[in-house]
């Protein structure tokens, strides 16, 4: 009886090392090569996924390493999804809205035209419904994997252009570059849209295939060389109040991470949302200062012209949530929230005028 006492002791005790072991392996052995949709180099975009890399490596203590590689470099940057989905790469790094063709509710979870500030989409985002339903929204488009918020800028210029815009009528024939539920608003004004991945918007630009653009903040607009080539800059960016990143990775990888790890992710992209909106808030005034100065013609949308833009804005929204149950379920849970801001926004903040 002793004997079969100390060989179940035994047993137990190395099927627990192993167990150990095997949950060690695991620890040291996550290596990835992350692709991302921006250039290294891109404020608050691609510094922030450069960071993430980083800090995933600090702060795992070297378990998790992440190699990340420039746009188009592993795999074309409008492919990270299905790359990440079917296995061929662990992980990715990339704005979602560029997979509204595949999946119709993604761009309310990257960029919605007059949707939520930048600090109000990461409230219903984190203590909303936002994480969950993103989970389930790629569940039920068969996809395998399983997205964090990893990083966030604040609003985007509504364009660069070759003359002034000075009403909606001068976008009717433009060849331009707009990006997500923007552009399907902007084809409504008759505009010819493209979307492209930024390296590719300067030569565009140069080359005549496009007239013009939006991209991002002054900041990362600066990076790309448009006032090189443009020198009209309109604001606001009501088409993109908010700009959201996210990391990719493969559902299977995911749930073969340990809790630490998993844990490590998540705390890690969190700081990465708010290091990355607080780069391009600190980084975006000299730069829009610096290019007033220097002759850029600085646009703002009249109010008429904006609340015209907003009616065609929930035309295309409706239509979107009529034609998709996911998209019609997030943007109502984003509109409840968005409506009880309201109140909080008009009243607890003091105006620009007067700050």
């Amino acid at each position: 009886m002793t004997s079969t006492i100390i060989r179940q002791i035994g047993f137990a005790a190395v099927a627990l090392a192993a167990s150990l072991a095997t949950t060690s392996a695991v620890a040291e052995d996550v290596r990835w090569r992350m692709p991302m949709a921006y250039n290294s180099n891109l404020p608050g975009l691609g510094t922030t996924a450069v960071w993430v890399a980083e800090k995933l490596e600090a702060a795992s203590g070297g378990t998790i390493r992440v190699r990340t590689s420039e746009p188009g470099k592993l795999v074309p940057t409008f492919e990270i999804l299905d790359a990440v989905s079917d296995g061929k790469l662990p992980v990715g790094y990339t704005w979602i809205g560029y997979d509204q063709g595949k999946v119709p509710a993604l761009p309310l979870f990257a960029s919605v035209p007059f949707g939520l500030k930048p600090w109000a989409f990461a409230g219903w985002y984190y203590f909303g419904d936002g994480h969950e339903m993103l989970q389930e929204v790629y569940a039920h488009s068969g996809y395998n994997v399983y997205a964090q918020l990893c990083g966030m800028t604040g609003p985007e210029t509504a364009g660069w252009y070759r003359e002034p815009i000075t009403s909606l009528d001068d976008y009717d024939g433009m060849k331009i570059r707009f990006a997500g539920l923007g552009g399907k608003i902007i084809e409504r004004l008759g505009a010819s849209v493209t979307v492209m991945p930024g390296g590719d918007l300067f030569p565009a630009l140069e080359k005549g295939t496009i007239d013009a653009t939006e991209y991002g903040s002054p900041v990362v607009d600066e990076s790309l060389g448009f006032d090189q080539l443009l020198r009209n800059n309109l604001y606001p960016g009501w088409h993109q109040p908010f700009t959201a990143q996210h990391l990719l990775i493969n559902l299977d990888v995911w749930n073969s991470l340990t809790d630490q790890q998993k844990a490590i992710v998540e705390t890690t992209c969190t700081a990465a949302a708010f290091r990355g909106l607080a780069e391009g808030e600190f980084r975006n005034p000299p730069v829009l200062a610096r290019l007033e100065a220097e002759g850029v013609n600085i646009g703002v949308i009249p109010d008429d012209i904006l609340m015209e833009l907003k009616r065609i804005a929930d035309e295309v929204l409706a239509e979107e949530a009529a034609a998709d149950e996911d998209f019609r379920l997030v943007l109502e849970s984003q509109r409840a929230f968005q409506e009880l801001y309201r109140l909080w926004d008009q009243r607890a903040y003091l105006p620009a005028e007067v700050n």
